[in-house]
């Protein structure tokens, strides 16, 4: 199946966290949209892929470890726009400390999570206080809206924010170590903790609205270019949303993959399996759910380790062997595809993260429904073919994402000189390589600017209809995002060297800003 006529485009991942600008705290957050959205458009890039904006769960910095499927979360707030916070004299109304640990932050080389998380939860209970005092009691237009705001999202922030609440009061120990009552939602015991927790629930709504009105401004100053989100998989057993719909988890099961050429003893993620039959019976309505509230907030997302969609793999925590489920493949492909008619009937447009191991039948699965899968160069290989060649990106198929790497990979220059004389050949033997490099081969084991744009430059050319970047390979970086089933201090903690507002006053990046338009426009992706 071909691209849809007229949206080939280009575009580039990068996560909120990592573009803090001059007037951020310390880490990207939603008023960095705008700036950064200016540069794309500038750079002729159409699509900011950015990463899960899901608030993570406390003491984590995984995106993709979500207390919420729902919710932003608050660490992405841009505080100085907050009335409240600017009504009690904004940054110079900070204690000496705050202000300390405020430019701390902000000159770190990488975000320090928990230090940004404080500062921030702290500014914003003292413009929650003010807001009670000014606004709510008062019941002026701004409580009004909040209201509003809560009427309209009730369908998730009403568990959501009691969740965080009693989550808060119980020194954030997981839902599993509640009193019995609690942790089986009492109707007794839900109500009582609504009454005792009045303020505290209405603190973490306002959070959220907070988050959501900023957020809808962002997406209407974007320039043009389209936000993609991401949609992960799982989230976390300690989250609101298993809290509130156990029935539909197995929590003495943890999800993962089984052992592959990744990883020989397969990846154990620790989250709690999906009740396939209990989900289809109740018509899937929290996947619904989160389709809809993802297209409220993106113009389009990638669906996350799609292959789990189809098939789920898992294994009893107290030890046995891996198991599928659904257990057989007519019933995983029934599944699968579902839900992705499911997750596309919401509105936006979605991807497929169809990497890793995944069966053929999946692939053919999401080609037959024209969802585009991901075409990663390195990983793009004639697999069933002796040596196993790497395919050309000018044979990529037109309904694809092409992509020279994930935030789970190292970045291209580090997978390049990494990679074997043989390899490095054989890419610099493919046609399109050829044709691009003037012939010349790209054997030398260094990556320079040279090998770094013939690569580049031969995916803007592929045939695939969109394709998105990592920052770090367009400007031959060799940081790293994450590092797969590890969990260090670095994972997640990467930012760009500049302020995201400031990259016009930096001449390398004027300088791939002027490269990446001339791309998109000789390759029709403009």
């Amino acid at each position: 199946m071909s691209a849809p006529t007229g949206r080939r485009r280009a575009g580039l991942l990068i996560p909120l966290f990592s573009c803090p600008s001059t007037a951020s705290w310390g880490i990207g957050d939603i008023g960095d949209v705008e700036p950064l959205t200016a540069w794309l458009a500038a750079a002729g890039q159409h699509v900011l892929q950015l990463l899960p904006l899901n608030e993570m769960a406390p003491g984590q910095q995984s995106p993709y470890s979500a207390i919420s499927a729902m919710a932003i979360d608050p660490i992405f707030i841009r505080v100085p726009d907050v009335l409240e916070f600017e009504a009690l004299g904004g940054e110079a109304g900070l204690s000496p400390e705050d202000r300390g640990a405020l430019a701390a932050v902000r000159r770190t080389p990488r975000i320090d999570h928990q230090a940004v998380r404080r500062l921030k939860q702290s500014a914003l209970r003292g413009a929650f206080q003010r807001f009670l005092d000014v606004e709510w009691r008062p019941n002026t237009d701004r409580a009004r809206a909040l209201r509003m705001y809560a009427s309209e999202q009730a369908w998730w922030i009403e568990d959501y924010s009691l969740f965080r609440a009693l989550h808060a009061r119980e020194q954030e120990r997981p839902w599993t170590e509640w009193s019995a009552d609690l942790q089986r939602r009492e109707p007794a015991a839900i109500d009582r903790a609504r009454r005792e927790l009045t303020t505290e629930v209405l603190f973490q709504q306002y959070l959220q609205w907070l988050a959501g009105t900023q957020w809808q401004q962002a997406r209407r100053r974007t320039h043009g270019v389209a936000l993609f989100g991401d949609l992960p998989f799982m989230v976390d057993g300690d989250s609101a949303d298993v809290w509130a719909r156990q029935q539909q988890f197995r929590l003495e099961v943890s999800v993962g993959v089984p052992p592959d050429a990744f990883s020989p003893t397969g990846q154990d993620w620790g989250m709690p399996l999906y009740r396939w039959d209990i989900m289809a019976a109740e018509g899937f309505r929290w996947l619904r759910e989160r389709a809809r509230r993802s297209a409220d907030l993106y113009d389009g997302y990638r669906v996350d380790h799609l292959v789990g969609f189809y098939r789920t793999y898992g294994r009893l925590k107290n030890g046995g062997v891996g198991f599928f489920t659904p257990p057989d493949e007519p019933s995983q492909l029934a599944l699968g595809e579902s839900l992705l008619e499911l997750f596309r009937g919401a509105g936006a447009e979605i991807t497929a993260e169809d990497l890793g191991t995944v069966p053929d039948f999946v692939r053919a699965s999401i080609a037959r429904l024209g969802v585009p899968g991901y075409r990663v160069f390195r990983w793009e290989r004639h697999w069933h073919t002796a040596g196993q060649p790497f395919r050309d990106p000018a044979k990529y198929p037109p309904m694809s994402v092409a992509t020279s790497g994930t935030h789970d990979t190292e970045a291209l220059a580090v997978w390049w000189e990494g990679a074997s004389e043989e390899e490095r050949r054989e890419v610099s033997d493919l046609p399109s390589i050829q044709r691009l490099s003037g012939a010349t081969a790209l054997l030398g084991a260094a990556f320079d600017t040279t090998v770094r744009d013939v690569l580049l430059e031969a995916l803007f050319g592929s045939p695939s209809y969109l394709l998105l970047l990592p920052v770090q390979d367009v400007f031959g970086w060799r940081d790293r995002i994450n590092e797969p089933a590890t969990v260090n201090e670095q994972n997640w903690t990467y930012r760009l060297p500049w302020p995201a507002d400031l990259l016009d006053d930096i001449p390398e990046a004027r300088e791939r800003k002027d490269r990446l338009r001339a791309w998109a426009q000789k390759y029709g992706r403009s």
